[in-house]
């Protein structure tokens, strides 16, 4: 499988509201419940995409396999602090490395905009997530919001 990243386009709402769902659904099974592919999830999507967040997608010829968005951090607020809103794989694509490709490379642009730490949002209680995070130097560090249903990991950006 070759897989490259490029800049999103707006025409790829649907294709990626699609990856969303999937990867929700497979991977908060038993945590939360399903989401469907509906033209409000696209329509959020084209509007998502349009906004300040950088977002890239990993495509295999012109499927798209994941996404993954970085920009500042909305939560906290804190100079040099930046943000992963949301990295998703098609559960197809899991394990193959596409994630990886994501990370790394929202890493990078998260450091080449000149922020020195980010956070990301998640499930808690997802040991999916858990594992990935860690894997690629995220830790929890703390703080919590939805009434500690999401947990923040944190994790600098240094060279």
């Amino acid at each position: 499988m070759t897989v490259s990243l490029r800049d999103v386009v707006v025409a790829d709402a649907e294709a990626i509201a699609r990856v969303y769902v999937e990867s929700w659904n497979d991977g908060f099974a038993g945590l939360l419940p399903p989401r469907g592919l509906s033209s409000g999830e696209i329509e959020r999507w084209t509007r998502d995409l349009s906004g300040p967040v950088r977002w890239r997608v990993a495509v295999d010829l012109h499927h798209v396999l994941g996404f993954a968005g970085v920009g500042r951090s909305r939560e906290p607020v804190e100079p040099g602090l930046g943000e992963l809103d949301t990295i998703a794989v098609a559960p197809s694509s899991w394990r193959r490395g596409v994630g990886s490709l994501l990370m790394t490379d929202a890493l990078s642009s998260l450091r080449s905009a000149g922020y020195d730490a980010a956070v990301l949002w998640t499930l808690a209680g997802y040991p999916r997530g858990d594992a990935f995070y860690r894997h690629h130097g995220w830790r929890p560090d703390g703080a919590v919001r939805e009434s500690g249903r999401q947990v923040c990991y944190r994790r600098p950006l240094g060279s």
